[in-house]
């Protein structure tokens, strides 16, 4: 079988870059393969991708050498308008790829460049539509869509030219985790229906495996560090050498000296005879009893929200409903809930950025639901989920920097300030960069960074990890948890259900505009009721506990976060 895509001896450096970003990379991929490429952040892979979808060279320039072929076609004899007719690809920022105002205009774009009649490309978008179940949206606006239909629409506007190759950009990071299971399992549908190739690129390793993955190829410092089937890959310590974060099952087989490599396979949690190796798993489970730490909780509340209730204007429609929370200072709070059941709008209500009528907010003690948004910052730092909507400086250090100085802060403690900040959040080699020229993940991190410079007594963040790598991804949380170590509450809206489990202390789960959970993270992971209402995804280690026959499973979770902390601390 001749390969579809083939790199031999393949290196490229940008323009802008004194090294290069690939270095010899040799790599095949052949009809109706399913690949998952994962890396840490800069490792080279979506430099890789750009490779194969043609954005390299003709948006990026650089210097090339070795040799990239397509469909036994060298690469370069393809135009970039050719190459998409070929391979098409979904953006993690949906948004970004969106020219139409509703669902069908959007995905007839390519069949109207193409000058198709328009009796032939009604059916065309309506084929492409039923493919990935958008159909019933077609007349609906882009913006009307949940993170999960726009994923679909993105979807349907490349099949649409009935192409060869899919090319996924962490096409898990904005969902919700139910969400995120269905679109792998659209995915694997297409795959095995069409028998397509079709390349991911994710750092959430554990939810692409919920689908059948061939191999697995691992970059690192632009080079290809294994290329496995994923079983043999997960036997190794590789993933964890390289900052990704492994399946939690099969670090707690590690944890528990399970013999993995005579498992024949760990790719499918469903299918892995966790029985077999009880006696293991309870050993390392009796060996690992939780230290029950009283949580020092001030008695006078910070934030109070009682009886909020939140209708956007021109609407009937209720977002919220009845919402009670009292938060302390210093806790660390997750809220947790699919995509649209009013999480974010909860985060703007606090912040000021939209104004409650019904119900009342109150910080410190005092009622400050009329405040303005300027008094309100004073106390509440938010950091939106799109960071674009965030930049005003053309400049990575002047945007950091942009809120001490409307402060008035000297300009020698603001560059002080601004530094420490830039090297907690990983850019302060960027420093001096163009916003424009970040990734995504990068451009979520500088508007972290503007937020966190002004030291709010209450920080809201909503999604803040989503693309991020999990060496960047546990250095943020490492440090918002230092944050709530000095009396600063910090509350994160997040569908990572892992680093809810691993650094907050108390999960609000949101459902339909209503509270309906308010618990430790391990309890929301373990509830199947809860996790099916709340469209969420059970912890493994639940599959786990179940399969030991442990009367408490989220004890099993409680044991494990613990351990894991100790771990981070202070080694195995």
């Amino acid at each position: 079988m001749q390969p579809i895509i083939q790199f031999e001896n393949f290196s490229f450096k940008y323009d802008s870059q004194q090294k290069p970003t690939l270095k010899n990379i040799n790599l095949s991929i052949y009809p109706g393969e399913k690949v998952c490429i994962v890396g840490p952040s800069g490792s080279g892979k979506s430099t890789l991708a750009h490779c194969i979808n043609g954005l390299i060279p003709e948006r990026y320039k650089g210097e090339v050498s070795g040799t990239l072929s397509i469909a036994g076609k060298v690469a370069d004899s393809f135009s970039l308008f050719d190459r998409s007719k070929v391979i098409g690809t979904v953006l993690q920022d949906t948004d970004s790829q969106f020219v139409g105002i509703t669902v069908a205009e959007d995905i007839a774009f390519a069949l109207e460049n193409a000058m198709v009649p328009q009796n032939e490309m009604k059916g065309k978008v309506m084929d492409a539509a039923i493919q990935v179940g958008i159909e019933d949206h077609l007349q609906h606006q882009i913006f009307e869509l949940s993170g999960g239909q726009k994923q679909r629409t993105a979807m349907a506007g490349v099949l649409v030219n009935n192409i060869e190759i899919l090319l996924f950009d962490e096409p898990l990071a904005n969902l919700d985790p139910a969400t995120g299971k269905s679109a792998m399992t659209l995915i694997e549908q297409l795959h095995q229906q069409n028998n397509k190739i079709v390349i991911l690129i994710e750092h959430r390793l554990e939810d692409a495996l919920s689908q059948t993955i061939n191999r697995i190829i691992l970059i690192n410092h632009g080079e290809i560090v294994a290329d496995m089937k994923p079983t043999e890959l997960l036997k190794t310590n590789l993933l964890a050498e390289n900052d990704i974060r492994e399946p939690l099952y099969t670090r707690l087989l590690k944890y528990a000296n399970v013999p993995l490599q005579e498992m024949e396979q760990l790719d499918k949690v469903e299918e892995i005879p966790f029985h077999n190796y009880r006696k293991e798993i309870l050993h390392w489970y009796e060996a690992n009893v939780p230290v029950m730490n009283e949580e020092k909780i001030q008695e006078a509340p910070l934030l109070v929200l009682e009886n909020l209730h939140y209708t956007y204007p021109g609407t009937k429609q209720s977002i919220l409903k009845n919402i009670n929370l009292t938060c302390h200072a210093g806790e660390f709070i997750s809220i947790v809930g699919t995509n649209g059941a009013g999480k974010s709008t909860l985060a703007k209500c606090i912040s000021g950025f939209e104004k409650v009528k019904d119900g009342v907010i109150r910080i410190n003690d005092a009622d400050v639901t009329n405040e303005s948004i300027k008094s309100r910052a004073e106390k509440v730092g938010y950091v939106l989920q799109n960071p674009n909507q965030m930049f005003s400086q053309p400049k990575v250090f002047d945007e950091v920097a942009f809120g001490l100085r409307q402060r008035e802060v000297s300009s020698e403690k603001v560059t002080e300030i601004v530094h420490d900040t830039l090297k907690v959040c990983g850019l302060y080699p960027f420093r001096n960069w163009p916003i424009t020229a970040l990734s995504y993940g990068q451009r979520r991190r500088v508007a972290i960074a503007t937020i966190l410079v002004l030291n709010p007594a209450i920080l809201i963040l909503d999604e803040p990890t989503a693309g991020q790598d999990y060496k960047h991804a546990k250095d943020l949380m490492t440090f918002l948890q230092s944050l709530t170590a000095r009396g600063t509450t910090v509350i994160v809206i997040t569908h990572d259900m892992h680093l809810m489990t691993e650094y907050t202390n108390r999960s609000i789960v949101i459902h339909g505009g209503e509270v309906i959970a308010d618990c430790k993270p391990s309890q929301v992971l373990t509830n199947p009721e809860l996790v099916r209402k709340a469209s969420l995804k059970a912890s493994s280690l639940y599959e786990i506990a179940l399969a030991v026959e442990l009367a408490e499973p989220f004890e099993l979770v409680e044991r494990f976060i613990q351990f894991e902390r100790r771990v981070a601390q202070y080694g195995e």
